[in-house]
């Protein structure tokens, strides 16, 4: 089953703007750790999956995870070889639009090496550079 909204107003969307840095979900929310994108970009439904495959394999059976992006925004794609006009193409994917700064993943219960080496594993499947970042301790 693959990660998309239930029902949205409208079925085809514009592109809009890539630009832009993170002003929510910018801090950590939930765990103790977190990835956080470096660049402004579209994260796959199925990237989001993959990501949630290799989380979950490690985690087992101790710790925590949460997943800060949602597919919502439909992306349409035209068959190969037709000629132009004829109208918007079918939808073919969704996307999370991530802008630099916003924390995707979060873990917690788990010693902090573990999670450094958890979200290593899977940056190597995602289309943009990203950061690990930890929660601030303040006493």
């Amino acid at each position: 089953m693959a990660l998309m909204p239930k029902r949205v107003k409208y079925r085809k969307s514009q592109r809009g703007s890539r630009r832009g840095i993170a002003t929510k979900g910018s801090r950590l929310a939930f765990g103790e750790f977190g990835l956080k994108s470096l660049e402004n970009a579209w994260l796959k439904n199925n990237q989001i999956e993959a990501v949630r495959v290799i989380l979950a394999r490690q985690l087992h059976k101790g710790g925590k995870l949460w997943i800060r992006a949602f597919p919502d925004k439909s992306v349409t794609k035209k068959p190969a070889e037709v000629r132009m006009g004829k109208g918007k193409g079918e939808l073919d994917h969704w996307v999370a639009i991530v802008k630099k700064g916003k924390v995707i993943f979060e873990l917690g219960g788990i010693p902090e090496e573990f999670a450094r080496y958890c979200f290593r594993l899977a940056a190597y499947k995602l289309p943009f550079r990203t950061k690990f970042i930890t929660r601030q301790h303040t006493a």
